[in-house]
């Protein structure tokens, strides 16, 4: 199956507004090994200078999972999850933010490209991270679709 990259960039994905709450930073930070108590000790935090529990690295990943489907678009671009394969994730961070915030999560798909003669398609999603009309956070993920009907 190949993926039609203009109906990809043309999809609109949903925008979703979630809380950051203390209780779920201080699990992912646990979740992911984060030693510094910064990220799960209220007092550290504030000695540190932080209102609250700062966002851990990477927790931004967590907020896109919380979409009631959050891969409804595949199936929506008769993506086969079978042939799917995380490629790539990488932020930018732009502020902090901290347990008690609201962020506003806005995906979109930037690009799709295929290598080796189609076999392998390239979906790259963008996700802008936002509190109260500032952009936080940014979000680029690149996932991997086997196309098996693809020669090389």
């Amino acid at each position: 199956m190949t993926i039609d990259a203009v109906e990809a960039k043309r999809l609109q994905l949903p925008v979703i507004t979630v809380p950051v709450e203390r209780g779920r930073l201080q699990f992912f930070a646990k979740a992911i090994g984060e030693t510094d108590p910064v990220y799960t000790d209220l007092a550290a935090a504030a000695e540190a200078g932080h209102p609250d529990l700062p966002v851990p690295p990477t927790f931004f990943f967590s907020l896109e999972l919380s979409s009631p489907d959050p891969f409804a678009y595949l199936r929506e671009l008769n993506v086969d999850m079978r042939q799917v394969l995380h490629g790539e994730q990488s932020f930018e961070y732009h502020t902090m933010v901290h347990a008690g915030e609201t962020v506003t999560v806005r995906p979109r798909i930037a690009d799709v490209f295929a290598k080796k003669g189609g076999a392998l398609e390239f979906l790259v999603r963008r996700t802008d991270f936002v509190r109260g009309g500032e952009l936080v956070a940014e979000a680029t993920s690149t996932l991997v679709v086997q196309n098996a009907k693809a020669t090389s």
